[in-house]
């Protein structure tokens, strides 16, 4: 008996071939001016990168280098964020610091040892995000002293939050054209000021 399917025509590769590189959906250029959504990495379309408190150090930056971010949602056993932890977390003082204090080797570093817990982080909502330009959340991540911000949403089937989105300077300056190296705010948000000096001076826009 005949099968009601047919086998597709196989074709060479062609030397110098390359391959579709996934961008979440955000465009691959952006302004100052541009939408603040432009640039946040929506959890919606991209799924989110996790670690449980309990993980190793050393687990969490090779996760966060094989799945190519900087940050990760610290998560308990009911995907209740508990924390985030950030690759300069993971290769600041903050592990230095551990050591010296607890008298512990490195690999014994959990990631609730150095994680910014939830009570200690500032957050944006999805109803002022969709609103903002991308000149806004430089800004705003640079008052705030960081290199990430969360966005939050209310969520759909109950009266808390749900994480909706997530920001990272280094993604800003991709976008923006920016070859930032993620070796410090101050030398990030350097590079983002320029842009931002510059876009306003091409623009006319006077702004304090």
């Amino acid at each position: 008996m005949l099968l009601p399917y047919k086998a597709l025509t196989a074709h060479t590769l062609h030397p110098h071939t390359s391959f579709h590189q996934y961008q979440q959906g955000l465009p691959k250029r952006v302004t100052p001016e541009s939408s603040a959504l432009d640039v946040m990495t929506d959890l919606k379309r991209v799924k989110a990168v996790t670690i449980t408190a309990d993980a190793s150090i050393n687990t969490a930056l090779q996760k966060m280098i094989h799945a190519e971010v900087r940050l990760l949602l610290v998560i308990n056993a009911y995907n209740t964020v508990l924390g985030v932890i950030t690759a300069r977390d993971l290769l600041g003082e903050k592990p230095v610091n551990y050591v010296a204090r607890a008298r512990v080797p490195r690999e014994d570093i959990r990631v609730e040892h150095i994680m910014t817990p939830t009570e200690r982080l500032q957050v944006l909502h999805i109803d002022e995000v969709t609103h903002a330009r991308v000149g806004d959340i430089i800004l705003t991540l640079k008052e705030a002293g960081r290199q990430h911000g969360l966005v939050l949403e209310r969520h759909p089937s109950n009266d808390g939050d749900i994480i909706r989105g997530i920001f990272s300077t280094t993604q800003i300056g991709k976008q923006l054209g920016v070859d930032i190296q993620p070796t410090g705010r101050v030398q990030s948000f350097a590079e983002l000021e320029q842009v931002l000096v510059g876009s306003q001076h091409l623009s006319g826009i006077a702004r304090p």
